[in-house]
């Protein structure tokens, strides 16, 4: 990596390398390997041996349950280490230490410590023949780095994609978390749950304590299978825990837990919709087989306390009002599904209209047939991602789904936005009309700066 000179400003240090990282290659480009990462570890020293890992894998849900478990661990008196990808508009929202995202001179700092292992790999892989280490490698040693030099009492950390040959996957976590598996990335983790869960069970190791959320039963009979032949621990959602009982409060939802090692009542979680409460069953489950190994009760206020603070950015986030404008990063059909049950059953929507943009390697027919029936109108687009699907491709899926009479094309987000705020100011029901902002976390991203930007 780019040397940059002492003197120069944290602010400025940290575009630069900003800049480089970025200009790596992109997360999307996975190879089946750890090997990059094994070195980089050992030249590192074997940061991510330094505390304890729970690491948190599935296919959606993956980054809430991992806040929420970082969250219950601080409210129990915990310092946290968080990793989840990918970002919505800084690259250092992916690594918290504490609850706040890492500073520009500690990011700095440490890249500045690591820089000399990295060009070691580079070169090493650039003599084989083989690719320098990735974007996503380089964050993730960026971040088990952070985290030793915090130092963290232990660390979340949510898998990029998979699990086996997962760049998070040097660590041996404590706590081994598997969200539902669905369909998703087919063209690099296979086209069958089998195949997508087969690689996912990759973070069940021996000496953890495997997790497991409610599953298909081809899911769960992949993940039984790693179990029994880890020989580990494990608790799976249906079983050892629940959700007891749920009902809509006003800016989320109260809960009634079953844990691993007790009831817990009167939970009032900050988000919204019943994937919501699955993740924090799971999360709490987790918090559970870390504190104690399953086998001791959490304080009741800290569960009350640490599920209260939690937070999502992106994950049906309301971020305007009058008309309510609300984000959420669903990016495939099973994600979809669960924001069309949510939106139906935490807002009162008389007339919604939908801002699409997907990117081209996602089931995007899948996407918008789960969305249809909470949508009265929607808004085609397209986000700055060169994965992008062009608005025009996707406006002929939509035509097919929802009718030509109720479909808008805008090439530009920042002008999809518009005709969506518009479309839902025109409507009847103004008091009552909304827009939700989905389709892709880069979607999600671009909508939350550009209207950041606009109510300065």
């Amino acid at each position: 990596m780019t040397e940059l000179q002492e003197s120069t400003p944290h602010e400025e240090r940290y575009a630069a390398i900003q800049a480089e990282l970025l200009s790596r290659w992109p997360e999307s480009a996975i190879s089946p390997s750890l090997s990059h990462m094994s070195s980089l570890m050992d030249l590192m020293g074997q940061p991510q041996g330094a505390y304890p890992v729970i690491q948190v894998t599935g296919t959606n849900g993956k980054s809430s349950t991992a806040r929420m478990i970082a969250s219950l661990l601080r409210a129990l008196g915990l310092r946290t280490g968080l990793y989840t990808s990918p970002h919505l508009t800084d690259m250092r929202e992916r690594i918290e230490i504490d609850g706040d995202p890492i500073a520009a001179d500690h990011f700095v700092g440490v890249v500045g410590d690591i820089a000399p292992f990295i060009a070691t790999v580079d070169t090493r892989a650039e003599q084989q023949g083989e690719p320098p280490i990735t974007f996503f490698e380089t964050m993730t040693a960026i971040a088990y780095a952070a985290f030793a030099d915090a130092p963290v009492d232990v660390a979340v950390v949510e898998v990029g994609m998979g699990g086996t040959w997962d760049a998070t996957s040097v660590c041996h976590p404590q706590v081994s978390v598997v969200t539902r598996v669905a369909m998703d990335h087919a063209e690099v983790l296979g086209d069958r749950i089998s195949l997508i869960a087969t690689e996912k069970s990759g973070i069940i190791k021996s000496g953890s304590y495997a997790v497991i959320a409610e599953q298909d039963p081809e899911a769960a009979d992949v993940l039984q299978s790693r179990i029994d032949e880890m020989g580990v621990a494990s608790a799976w959602e249906g079983r050892a825990f629940e959700v007891m009982d749920r009902s809509v409060a006003v800016g989320g939802q109260m809960l009634t837990l079953r844990g691993l090692t007790g009831i817990y009542d009167d939970v009032f979680l900050p988000l919204f919709g019943r994937h919501q409460s699955r993740n924090a069953v799971v999360a709490l489950a987790a918090t559970e087989a870390f504190i104690g190994g399953g086998a001791l009760s959490l304080d009741i206020d800290a569960v009350r306390e640490g599920f209260a603070a939690v937070t999502s950015p992106g994950r049906l986030e309301i971020v305007r009002r009058g008309p309510t404008v609300i984000i959420d990063a669903a990016h495939n059909p099973a994600g979809a599904a669960s924001l069309a049950d949510a939106l139906g059953e935490a807002f009162a929507f008389t007339h919604l209209v939908g801002v699409v943009a997907v990117l081209a390697d996602k089931d995007a027919r899948g996407i918008l047939i789960a969305l249809e029936s909470v949508l009265d109108e929607i808004v085609v687009t397209q986000n700055d991602s060169p994965r992008r699907l062009p608005a025009d491709d996707l406006a002929a899926l939509a035509s097919e789904i929802f009718g030509e009479d109720r479909v808008t094309v805008s090439r530009r987000l920042e002008d999809a936005l518009d005709a969506g705020v518009r479309l839902a100011e025109e409507a009847d029901t103004y008091a009552a009309s909304g827009v939700i902002v989905t389709g892709s976390v880069v979607t999600a991203g671009e909508a939350r700066s550009l209207l950041a930007r606009r109510d300065r």
